[in-house]
């Protein structure tokens, strides 16, 4: 069977991240777009023994809670063709156990536990022709394709999990079986495809979606934020979190020291070692803090030239820079580390690979900007929509 117009399918997604997730969700954003033409159960992920031990107050505990008591229901309507679920289970925590034999056996009865309620869901919406969509939710969905038998079973990669100590333990084995099993695998990124592939063959690059409706000059109104409108020219800006382990605090204290009639200014928040770095101590940085994301734009509007000096790492290598789209939508001239995942902006984006390049490329994208310009980075960026993503993901399929 392909995906030919006016084909239906009953999505089902399993995620790490559930449906409320405050800061955004590619599978919630995926599932909503899905539900245009198919019909989508998102499940949520169940709570686990010690979650409910150590958290038991914590508002997503809570709730799984009280759907096991029967206070909430399981199965909730979330609009036409969307519907969301509580499995009414517990699951055994299990992901720090490194002995593989024992992490197996209790993670199929994990996994048993967890196709049962779905299973209920599935035989109470009447869905058939099944998908799953497993956005990296490789523990509780190992054994998914054996125990639901769907027509296909997608695995889901948008970031280097393995990459990361808590996952590390058991994820490097179960992810790489897991994509192995799957009937095809989807990145939305080109790094990411990449490392499928190497587990299965049927691994596809899809694109990433983005909702950049907000990032449009022509929505500004009035004057520039307090807190930048004073700031001289050129702003060289960046906007996301201030995180060692994803930005070069050595590459920012390089362009500032550099060049001193350029000013920096850095939006979100820090960890700790921002907070002590020799940044805070340069005149012409300047640090304002976390801001409300509709605040966002008009900020963004007031660069110069926007930066995302990555630090190359397992965990950042291979992911797919969303606010470069949010850059590009405003037009601005923006300079990026070049990744692998950055590939697709080579066209769009001035890519470094020192902190040397990175005052070159800054002072090139001064030059040389250009109403044109503006314009392709504005037209690139807007034709990364969640609709065009799911577009891509239904060709694979």
């Amino acid at each position: 069977m392909t995906m030919e117009a006016g084909t239906r399918f009953d999505f089902v997604i399993t995620s790490l991240q559930g449906i409320n997730y405050s800061a955004g969700s590619n599978p919630v954003n995926l599932a909503h777009v899905f539900a245009a033409n198919h019909r989508v159960l998102y499940v949520n992920y169940p709570a686990d023994r010690l979650s409910v031990i150590r958290n038991r107050k914590d508002p997503n505990i809570k709730m799984r809670l009280d759907v096991l008591k029967g206070k909430e229901p399981s199965l909730i309507k979330i609009k036409d063709n969307l519907w969301t679920l509580y499995p009414k289970t517990i699951l055994e925590s299990i992901s720090q156990i490194g002995n593989n034999r024992i992490f197996d056996f209790l993670n199929k009865i994990n996994n048993r536990r967890f196709a049962r309620e779905i299973e209920k869901a599935v035989k109470a919406l009447g869905f058939n022709n099944i998908i799953v969509f497993c956005d990296s939710d490789m523990f509780r969905s190992f054994y998914l394709k054996d125990l639901l038998k769907p027509y296909k079973f997608i695995y889901y990669s948008r970031d280097n999990m393995v990459a990361v100590d808590w996952w590390k333990k058991q994820g490097i084995r179960i992810e790489a079986a897991l994509i192995k099993k799957a009937d095809l695998a989807v990145a939305n990124s080109v790094y990411l495809s990449n490392y499928c592939r190497q587990f299965n063959p049927n691994s596809f690059y899809v694109g990433q979606g983005c909702d950049v409706s907000a990032f449009n000059t022509a929505l500004i109104r009035g004057l520039a934020p307090a807190d930048i409108i004073d700031i001289r020219k050129p702003v060289i800006g960046y906007i996301g979190v201030l995180f060692k382990l994803r930005l070069d605090i050595e590459a920012l204290s390089f362009v500032a020291n550099q060049r001193p009639d350029w000013n920096l200014v850095l939006i979100g928040p820090e960890d700790e070692a921002f907070k002590n770095s020799e940044l805070h101590t340069l005149p012409n940085v300047y640090f304002l803090g976390s801001k409300p994301p509709a605040e966002l734009p008009s900020y963004l509007n007031c660069f110069d030239v926007a930066i995302n000096p990555q630090v190359l790492n397992e965990v950042t290598i291979g992911n797919y820079p969303r606010k470069i789209d949010e850059y590009l939508a405003m037009g601005k001239p923006t300079v990026a580390t070049r990744t692998e995942a950055m590939s697709i902006f080579k066209d769009h984006v001035y890519l470094a690979t020192s902190r040397e390049e990175y005052v070159h490329l800054i002072e090139l994208a001064l030059t040389e900007n250009s109403r044109e310009k503006i314009l392709k980075r504005e037209t690139f960026a807007r034709g990364h929509t969640w609709e065009a993503n799911a577009n891509e993901i239904y060709n694979v399929i």
